[in-house]
């Protein structure tokens, strides 16, 4: 039990994990530039001390989503260039030009707003330039290349606007069919020739995300920007996990708080998804959907208890959620569970969790980051 976490339920950190996958990602790229990107709370691995680390390998550049994200980050410290992924809204240029951060612009109005605040603040911003290869998100469609041109000529002409570079972002690299993410290549690099011929600087080019850095080395380009590969979870079933050699870095853990004996036919949960078929020993765990433990996994659900594997009893309340561990030996109150994990001897993956409950590990991580407690350990 962690007593500075003030909860019996936790989130742990794995530093050192942290480390030796920024180090194999490094590896992995070369001389390219690392983006270290830690929206969402660095995935619900907590910004600031990813950060840290990543700050430890030499990363000069963080990105995040939103510029809330960006300025807790400037105001804890970083003096990294910071790239907001997702546009900026004219109203909040300002905050742009107060914390010197770089934002991605499609349009010669939002850039001409950044522009005038900038001039403002006698600074000069620079941004990068989203086009749209295939992911129907933000951007420029690539394939509307004079339009797009004539509009990113008016940003090239703004005086406190730079463009730092063309941005881009991948949608099926973690597919085993690459034949997609081929065309989205051939997209950019299209675009990129007919802006440069067209007298527009694009000094930097960005369009890999993990599942690129992991299998499409030719698109590599200037800086690459790994997600979730740095925090130890591959981007899906279909990329060849040997290509990349990673760790875990969350794990999720708790205390029993309450154990009960209860006779067959005792029903446990909302529901009454749960009945005992014999005379049962229920833990209760103060961890449910609200800590990011998702209600869908209820009746799928394992955890580890004392080296055995242990299911969940009923459907996971908001706030707890309870184990059936009959068959655990010697199982008391205060004992450690590991509902994401390993007890180096059984493992319990993101995207095992993911898997049984429709979604990806991307989300298990971010969610169960939000409320439990954070704990780094090295």
């Amino acid at each position: 039990m962690y007593k500075n976490a003030l909860r019996p339920a936790w989130a742990e950190i794995n530093l050192n994990n942290l480390d030796f996958n920024i180090k194999n990602i490094k590896a992995k790229i070369g001389q390219r530039e690392l983006i270290g990107v830690i929206k969402a709370d660095a995935y619900g691995h907590g910004a600031l001390k990813v950060a840290e680390v990543l700050r430890e390998n030499g990363c000069r550049t963080f990105a995040v989503a939103t510029l809330h994200e960006a300025i807790a980050l400037r105001e804890a410290g970083a003096k990294e260039e910071i790239i907001i992924l997702g546009l900026t809204p004219d109203m909040y240029a300002s905050a742009l030009a107060e914390y010197d951060l770089t934002p991605v612009v499609c349009s010669s109005e939002n850039a001409a707003a950044i522009d005038r605040a900038a001039a403002a603040a006698g600074k000069t911003i620079q941004g990068l330039i989203a086009i749209d290869t295939g992911m129907g998100r933000i951007g420029y469609l690539a394939d509307d290349t004079e339009n797009a041109i004539a509009d990113i000529r008016k940003i090239a002409a703004l005086t406190n606007f730079s463009i730092k570079g063309l941005f881009s972002h991948m949608s099926t690299a973690d597919a085993a069919d690459k034949t997609f993410s081929h065309q989205q290549e051939e997209k950019f690099n299209r675009f990129y020739q007919a802006a440069c011929a067209a007298g527009i600087k694009l000094p930097m080019k960005t369009l890999a995300n993990s599942a690129s850095i992991m299998e499409l080395p030719e698109v590599h380009f200037d800086a690459c920007r790994p997600g979730i590969i740095l925090y130890g979870c591959y981007p899906s079933d279909e990329v060849d996990v040997n290509r990349l050699a990673i760790k875990p870095v969350m794990s999720v853990k708790a205390n029993i708080v309450h154990l009960k004996d209860v006779p067959a036919g005792f029903s446990v949960g909302y529901g009454r998804k749960f009945i005992a078929e014999r005379p049962s020993k229920i833990a209760t765990l103060a961890l449910g959907y609200a800590d990011g433990y998702p209600r869908p996994y209820s009746q799928q659900g394992r955890v580890l208890v004392n080296g055995c594997i242990a299911p969940l009893a009923g459907n996971i309340c908001m706030d707890q959620c309870m184990v059936d561990v009959t068959d655990v030996p010697d199982v008391k109150v205060g004992d450690e569970v590991i509902v994401m994990g390993s007890d180096g001897k059984n493992t319990i993956l993101a995207d095992d969790i993911a898997r049984a409950t429709g979604t990806i590990s991307y989300e298990i991580c971010c969610a169960f980051g939000q409320r439990l407690p954070k704990v780094y350990v090295k």
